[in-house]
């Protein structure tokens, strides 16, 4: 996927891995909920399936992020993404409360995402 010449690095970079993340958590997670009465390799080739389009975004994302930012920012970034997709994944699609517990764990990923993109 070649980037976009508008749009700088980083946000297409956020954008993808956000759109990637979404697949993720639905490929690693849904079937818990959809196809809990399923033997686990239907449900872990449905995941497979879930997952090519995660890789398909992901894969890009990286390339283009990474033309900019290092390894340890691109990770960063991408754990921060993860919880703030994770989060509304699980309280409206999985039905499951909000713990304050989600906030102390974005406090610590904010933390970390400022000391690695201080320098």
């Amino acid at each position: 996927m070649p980037s976009l010449p508008n749009i700088p690095a980083i946000w297409q970079t956020v954008l993808l891995l956000s759109a990637s993340n979404v697949f993720m958590t639905f490929a690693w997670y849904a079937h818990l909920k959809q196809l809990n009465d399923r033997p686990w390799w239907i449900a872990a080739l449905i995941s497979w399936g879930i997952a090519l389009f995660e890789y398909l975004l992901q894969v890009p994302a990286n390339r283009i992020g990474y033309s900019e930012l290092s390894l340890a920012q691109l990770k960063i970034l991408q754990e921060a993404i993860t919880l703030t997709v994770f989060v509304p994944f699980v309280v409206f699609y999985m039905q499951q409360p909000l713990k304050l517990d989600y906030l102390w764990a974005a406090l610590c990923i904010l933390g970390a995402v400022y000391f690695v993109f201080r320098s």
